[in-house]
């Protein structure tokens, strides 16, 4: 199966698939697939993440796939195709972190990685299980307003603020290889972040970031990561409302979506394994920017993908 060529058929016809990707709903042999987390039990305030995957992939159909100055297209290198969605009961946390484990361990077993469309961030704890058992412990890339380590609250114990907290206590990642960027805003106690510091993680605020500058912020995450197996998270609410409002948790004063993309050029110097991008909540979007800015990272993401494993076939 081929992608649909948009010289042929034009960018806004035919089923959508992400960036136009063949719908394969048993994929295997592939590098990366694409997989959609339609979700948002786990929210703690605006609602409607479970409709992200359906709008991205709607605004997907932008993007041609040759990345300008580039060279090759992404998918002349890497073989891709999209899953559709995980179906996940929108009663119950536990029954749907577990139905999305299994899917993700699915993928995992015949294709090299997936990158993940949510969904409320909840669902990350179930991809960083699925990637561990692969992989072993991992490093980190978590782009985010929020630290997302959390203690439960309601009585929820996977709710959105909990996967990296979870993650680190059952050993998923290595938190002296983690790298949180974007953090700012408000929380309930001022200790909000002593369980990630305390656990070795790095912190970046935004107030940090635009202080060092994206390239120095790069080298940090380069240092950090090491060679070790890579996930990145990107929460799309990392982003400044003025580039993302189409999220549950907007906090002002965040990255650009300039910022954000070429902080991401850095993946492709590391060993990355899996991916997400997580919290689109299209009811809150203006015009589909945020989808829009959901798919030029996730199509980011695949060409990093292939940059990095491209240079480690070279190279054996």
């Amino acid at each position: 199966m081929e992608r649909i060529d948009t010289n042929v058929s034009p960018r806004y016809a035919q089923i959508p698939t992400f960036m136009r990707l063949p719908h394969d709903p048993e994929p295997g042999g592939l590098d990366v697939v694409v997989v959609g987390a339609p979700y948002d039990g786990g929210t703690s305030y605006r609602p409607g993440a479970r409709f992200g995957p359906r709008s991205i992939r709607g605004e997907s159909g932008l993007i041609h796939g040759v990345g300008i100055d580039r060279g090759p297209g992404t998918f002349d290198l890497i073989r891709c195709a999209d899953a559709g969605d995980i179906d996940l009961t929108p009663f119950n946390m536990h029954i749907a972190m577990d139905h999305a484990q299994r899917r993700l361990t699915e993928l995992l077993a015949d294709n090299g990685a997936f990158l993940m469309l949510g969904g409320d961030h909840s669902l990350t704890l179930a991809a960083l299980r699925a990637t561990s058992d692969k992989h072993g412990p991992l490093a980190v890339l978590h782009l985010d307003a929020h630290s997302d380590t959390n203690p439960a609250f309601y009585g929820g114990e996977y709710h959105h603020g909990t996967p990296f907290r979870h993650a680190i206590d059952e050993k998923l990642v290595d938190p002296r290889r983690m790298v949180q960027i974007g953090i700012r805003g408000h929380n309930p106690k001022p200790d909000s972040l002593d369980y990630a510091r305390g656990h070795g993680v790095r912190i970046v605020t935004t107030d940090e970031f635009t202080a060092l500058g994206t390239e120095a912020a790069a080298r940090l995450v380069r240092e950090t990561a090491g060679d070790a197996p890579l996930y990145v998270s990107v929460d799309v609410d990392v982003m400044d409302p003025a580039f993302a409002p189409g999220t549950g948790t907007p906090a002002p004063g965040g990255l650009t979506s300039r910022e954000v993309l070429a902080l991401l050029r850095c993946v492709g110097d590391l060993r990355p394994v899996g991916f997400d991008v997580m919290e689109v909540s299209p009811l809150y979007d203006h015009g589909g920017i945020t989808s829009i800015l959901a798919t030029e990272i996730g199509a980011e993401l695949l060409y990093q993908y292939a940059r990095a494993h491209t240079h480690e076939r070279n190279s054996q």
